[in-house]
């Protein structure tokens, strides 16, 4: 049975009205219902929720005939998204863990496996009771319920006990729980950066033999993971906490242990995010993969030339991260301008100051450049001028600087046109 404590720090005027609205219109269809996971530990941790999400014991296509705007999503989860006003309130049902490694019937009548060889779930959508539900849940502070009518919590895992401990634990066998989806590593992290949160002895010390296991996990998961952690306002604290655990160098093996401008960049774009200012997961990544794309540039090698231009260079460096964290194509070339525009913003010449100037992607580039700045790669003089140069006319950032460089002239090419145009006009004498 749960402990049912009405003395607890919620204030229902913090909770969502529509959230609330969902739960009472289930309960009126007959179904138990209640608000569930991180809203209720967010809540009780004195943090503001981003979003409300409800458990019930009614299923998605129940769900969708008690309210007129839902969509159902997921394959391996089902969910149903109940959009009331303009907030969508994520409705799921009540499930259990299944235990039987052998399978359930498909409709073919052949067994399917519900974990992998090396212990992952496959499948994981039966649905149970409430109890049920609470022990296959990841942390034990997200296996809270909160009943909006009685004004009380429902604690199946002594999930209040850890939050009094401001403590993040697993339920049940930490390396198991790891096993069945290696992504609560990065999760647990990841809460434990953005609450403040110590993580439970055994809970942390099951993470380095268990990260070997995220290279199962597919690229384009990790890169949904790569928004949760890095866009959230607490990246920073989070790569820390992913590098002190051994996993930073899985996620971005490329870096290595150059990671000045990454972790600049973190704190940017943390600092973006608490002004309520504009954030693009395509600047980490240009910081993240600037080492790799800088390595490839043109330059030389035991006293001769090597290197590659800048589309190999880049091309190269994103591919080799796409094994790992895969991103769109629209990151992708938001990271290849930023680079291209560098040896612009460092040339100031006529022509590269006017073409770097009137290009789409200045700004971004010029918030690049600072952290170079900043990380000591190129000058505090050369970041100052860019700074003075957005704000003066143009004609007057232009009027001292070098003339456009002369381009070269390519004369073997021509000598091997003319003899190719002369050999042409002799074949047709």
């Amino acid at each position: 049975m749960p402990q049912r404590l009405a003395a607890h720090a919620i204030d229902p005027a913090r909770v969502s009205a529509n959230a609330v609205a969902v739960v009472r219109g289930l309960r009126r269809a007959g179904f138990d219902a209640f608000l569930v996971g991180g809203c209720v530990r967010d809540l009780l941790l004195g943090a503001t929720p981003k979003d409300f999400d409800v458990a019930t014991a009614a299923t998605p296509e129940q769900v969708r005939e008690v309210f007129p705007r839902v969509r159902l999503v997921g394959r391996r989860f089902r969910i149903a998204h109940v959009r009331m006003r303009r907030e969508v309130v994520e409705v799921s049902t009540f499930r259990r863990t299944l235990d039987d490694a052998t399978g359930v019937a498909g409709a073919n009548g052949r067994r399917r496996p519900l974990v992998s060889e090396h212990g992952m779930l496959l499948r994981d959508n039966a649905y149970g009771a409430i109890d049920e539900d609470a022990f296959r849940r990841d942390f034990t502070v997200n296996a809270l319920y909160y009943d909006p009518d009685a004004e009380e919590v429902l604690d199946y895992c002594d999930g209040l006990a850890d939050i009094e401990a401001r403590q993040l634990r697993t339920i049940g066998d930490p390396v198991r729980r790891f096993r069945e989806d290696p992504v609560r590593m990065l999760r647990a992290l990841r809460l434990a950066a953005k609450l403040d949160l110590a993580l439970a002895p055994e809970t942390e010390a099951a993470i380095a033999p268990s990260r070997e296991l995220l290279a199962a996990i597919p690229a384009a998961r990790l890169f949904d993971e790569f928004i949760k952690m890095f866009l959230a306002g607490h990246g920073a604290s989070t790569f820390e906490m992913l590098d002190s655990h051994g996993l930073s160098e899985f996620l971005f093996p490329a870096t290595g242990h150059r990671q000045s401008l990454a972790r600049l960049a973190l704190a940017s774009t943390d600092q973006r995010i608490a002004e309520d200012k504009p954030v693009t997961p395509g600047f980490l990544l240009a910081a993240f993969l600037w080492g790799a794309y800088s390595d490839r540039l043109p330059g030389t090698c035991g006293g001769k030339p090597c290197g590659e231009d800048h589309d190999g260079a880049a091309a190269a460096a994103l591919a080799a991260q796409r094994n790992t964290i895969a991103m769109p194509r629209r990151h992708s070339y938001f990271v290849r301008d930023v680079w291209r525009l560098q040896p612009l913003l460092e040339d100031r010449r006529a022509d590269t100051v006017a073409a770097a100037l009137g290009d789409r992607r200045f700004r971004a580039a010029y918030d690049f450049l600072m952290l170079r700045v900043a990380a000591a790669e190129v000058s505090e003089e050369l970041g100052a001028w860019w700074t003075e140069a957005q704000t003066a006319p143009l004609e007057d950032v232009l009027r001292n600087l070098p003339a456009a460089r002369p381009r070269r002239r390519r004369r073997r090419g021509r000598r091997r046109g003319a003899q190719a145009a002369m050999a042409t006009a002799a074949g047709s004498a």
